[in-house]
């Protein structure tokens, strides 16, 4: 025996209201927060480098040792790793709005933490750091799956492409905030506690003011979450899961007449309608490790979770690493030219600039087209163009370090940003919120997006050791970064067109609502 439920067809159907707009910033502040907790590491961590690991006496600036390096940059991903996962579980089980303002509450938390990491030495400050960054990253794992999972079951079936694309889209504003901020907090410093460039003197290099800066940008982090903590507490259950997991059909539609503002009972008249079975155990009762779950959703899990992964890869090792690649083309000026305040502010100015002209418009790209052009469209030319970029960045490597040249370099890599952003880094996090069933849809983007987590930490450690110095009897630093970075890029151009492939196994979800993607009214029968 099936009923009809008519608050599912007044969602598909619903035109966009103002409701809609309230919950992508009520979630998308959440991804502001995310990005910009997650990438401002990498504007301080030559900052932290010359303030912890600098050698009295030395001609240098000092900087982090590799493993040091590579545990500040990649334990935030290991804690969203996490989150990822037990938050996802935890959505499908205690429902999407119960967990949802733990998150925020809790990267709010570990934000203020990280910029109070204590300690007389050097590596008691930084272990301090990666504590905190690590449940940073836990609550910001959360995140990912609940935010998709809302968006998605509110909006409509039209729209809701662009909805779910305009919440990630907020992660490029975070990005893009972070560099402004690191901007202004290094002008402000330089201005009031202005050491002379760095020549011979290392100590004046590094004024000790400076070890403010990092913790002030660390902590901001914590401003955006704070702000919508409030509204998310306010936010009703999405009906999908009050209606298709909980049982609850009468307080799914009370909850949506409240927020839509229309009488679900006489809105519906001709709109074709949902059917959900009502009895005890039906074919759709299968789990996440049984063999129906793997016939009906086992490739299309195969491909959220590798396009994802091989993504990440590509996608965080260029963030966390461009000050690297830019300091090896010459495009940064050498430590040793700058106070460490000055390297800041020249660091963030460049990714500030990538952010804007690259990564912030990508993400609106997708937003306006992905509804019109289809999910796999984009994700397919998203993988190839930053293919293409990153092979033609990479083979005729010696001819963009030409200081001539160094211009068309920062061109062609800003537009791999760009097709990350109008492609890949979008769609894998909007697709795996549509085609999975109600009562495993935030597991199975939990884990899709860890997949991805997992490729980021692969990026981070990767690019790291790739990165290092090949011919150690070389002195010329420039030169020994420079094949480091050429192997990189090479590397990058391979993981993106293994994504072109597997972008194969991910189904389009265009215009289709998500019971039918999910094959949720699949009887036993049928299945």
């Amino acid at each position: 025996m099936a009923g009809d439920l008519k608050v599912l067809n007044a969602l598909d159907a619903a035109k966009t209201q103002w409701y809609h707009f309230t919950a992508i910033i009520i979630a998308g502040m959440g991804f502001f927060t995310d990005a910009y907790d997650l990438f401002c590491i990498s504007l301080v961590t030559k900052l932290l480098g010359r303030i912890y690991y600098h050698v009295d006496g030395s001609p240098k600036p000092g900087s982090l040792p590799p493993g040091v390096s590579a545990a500040v940059n990649g334990v935030a991903f290991c804690g969203t790793l996490t989150g990822q996962l037990f938050f996802g579980w935890l959505g499908d089980k205690l429902g999407r709005k119960k967990v949802y303002g733990i998150t925020l509450m809790l990267m709010s938390l570990c934000s203020i933490g990280s910029g109070l990491s204590f300690g007389k030495e050097p590596k008691t400050v930084l272990a301090t750091l990666c504590f905190f960054r690590f449940w940073l990253g836990f609550g910001i794992g959360g995140d990912y799956p609940l935010s998709a999972t809302i968006m998605s079951e509110y909006a409509n079936k039209k729209t809701r492409g662009a909805f779910i694309a305009a919440v990630f889209a907020m992660q490029g504003f975070g990005i893009l905030g972070g560099g402004i901020f690191a901007i202004l907090v290094s002008a402000i410093f330089e201005a009031r506690f202005k050491a002379p460039p760095y020549k011979v003197d290392p100590i004046g290099s590094t004024v000790p003011q400076a070890d403010y800066v990092w913790r002030i940008i660390l902590m901001v982090g914590a401003l955006p979450a704070l702000l919508t903590y409030y509204w998310r507490t306010k936010m009703p259950e999405t009906a999908r899961y009050t209606a298709l997991v909980a049982k609850n059909v009468k307080q799914a539609t009370a909850d949506m007449e409240k927020v839509m503002q229309v009488d679900i009972e006489t809105e519906q008249k001709e709109e074709p309608k949902i059917a959900v079975t009502t009895r005890g155990k039906s074919g759709n009762d299968f789990g996440l490790f049984s063999k129906e779950f793997l016939r009906r959703h086992g490739l299309h899990l195969l491909g959220t979770t590798s396009t994802w992964f091989l993504l990440d890869i590509a996608f965080y090792s260029q963030n966390l690493f461009q000050k690297d690649i830019f300091s090896a083309i010459g495009w940064i000026p050498p430590a040793n030219t700058m106070n460490a305040i000055q390297e800041v502010f020249k660091i963030a100015r460049a990714q500030t600039l990538i952010a804007l002209c690259s990564t912030v418009p990508g993400y609106w790209f997708t937003v306006f087209l992905i509804d019109r052009i289809g999910r796999f469209t984009i994700q397919l030319l998203g993988f190839s163009m930053m293919t293409a970029f990153m092979f033609a960045l990479a083979i005729p490597y010696n001819h963009w370090t030409h200081p001539n040249n160094r211009i068309g370099f920062v061109v062609l890599y800003s537009l791999t940003f760009f097709f990350a952003n109008f492609g890949p880094n979008s769609t894998t996090f909007v697709v795996p919120a549509e085609i999975f069933p109600a009562r495993l849809r935030s597991t199975c983007h939990g884990i899709s997006a860890a997949a991805g987590k997992l490729g980021a930490m692969v990026g981070a450690f990767g690019f790291l050791y790739l990165a290092q110095p090949q011919d150690k009897s070389k002195v010329d630093e420039g030169y020994t970064a420079g094949i480091g970075v050429k192997n990189s890029l090479i590397v990058l151009g391979f993981v993106n067109l293994l994504g072109t492939l597997f972008t194969f196994l991910v189904p389009e979800s265009k215009g289709k609502s998500l019971e039918e993607m999910s094959r949720e009214n699949d009887d036993a029968d049928e299945a």
